[in-house]
């Protein structure tokens, strides 16, 4: 029998993709954001395709604000930018 794919939904292009495929922004218990590669860090989830175009959208969205529940300044996007150019 055949293991299920854990599948989720980018935030940028809105597609649903297996789980290893995307990349997990994370909200930390105490309120920081990152990007988790290995999703495993503690904390709300929320995925988004390896690509920066995905990303553009979902910042345009305000998707990532929405799935936090919060308020993220601009500089936070700037650095999860360069952590998405860095990580590919």
């Amino acid at each position: 029998m055949q293991k299920k794919i854990p599948m989720r939904q980018c935030l940028g292009c809105r597609e649903m993709k297996a789980k290893r495929e995307l990349i997990r922004a994370v909200k930390s218990p105490s309120g920081e954001i990152s990007l988790d590669f290995k999703g495993k860090a503690p904390g709300r989830g929320a995925y988004i395709c390896p690509n920066t175009e995905c990303l553009k959208k979902a910042i345009k969205a305000k998707a990532l604000e929405k799935a936090f529940s919060a308020q993220i300044p601009d500089e936070v996007y700037k650095v999860l930018s360069e952590q998405m150019e860095a990580g590919e």
